[in-house]
């Protein structure tokens, strides 16, 4: 017979965190503009501690880098329609909901992670490289420009739009309504 090893006591504690923390994180699903309030909230603690130690300019330019990254992810869909015929609706009048690559949660949760990581940075010396910042900002603004032209190419070339915006909305007629609720909007007439 095989004896089993049990886990150290580090480990127990290590898996004991991981799951408080995704008990409080399964929590936050429902707070969209909450947590992406406390995300900005972090960026702009971020970019006031970058202004005042004017330092940090690479781990700036890696965070804006890796956010970009992110966000490109997330307009792009799940399955790409170069390679997949059947990733979009073909046909018009056919409805398939689009399926992003990276789903906004996980989008804000590795955005706020790189956000905390790139703060924590900024308290050692050690990550404030000499550069010239201009020319990084230079870059950034470049290959911004260019993977958003082709993005919005990529779009317009599957005919498909990440967002819901201009999109049919079915109001009150969507909505289930629970026999026996009390009906909240009252006519006043």
């Amino acid at each position: 017979m095989e004896e089993v090893a049990e886990e150290p006591a580090g480990v127990k504690q290590l898996l004991k965190a991981q799951q408080v923390l995704q008990h409080y994180l399964d929590k936050t699903v429902v707070w969209a503009k909450v947590r992406w309030g406390a995300f900005a909230t972090l960026l702009v603690i971020f970019g006031i501690r970058v202004a005042l130690k004017q330092g940090f300019f690479v781990v700036t330019y890696g965070l804006g880098i890796y956010l970009l990254n992110l966000f490109i992810n997330f307009l792009s869909p799940a399955q790409d329609p170069e390679t997949d015929e059947n990733a979009l609706p073909t046909k018009a009048g056919e409805f398939r909901p689009f399926t992003r690559k990276l789903p906004e949660f996980k989008f804000w949760w590795a955005a706020t992670r790189a956000a905390l990581t790139a703060t924590g940075m900024t308290l050692f010396a050690m990550f404030d490289l000499p550069v010239y910042w201009p020319i990084l900002l230079a870059y950034f603004i470049l290959l911004f420009v260019l993977t958003m032209k082709d993005r919005v190419k990529h779009m317009i070339k599957y005919n498909y739009l990440p967002f819901s915006v201009g999109k049919q909305s079915y109001g009150e007629s969507g909505k289930v309504k629970v026999p026996g609720a009390k009906n909240e909007a009252k006519n006043d007439k």
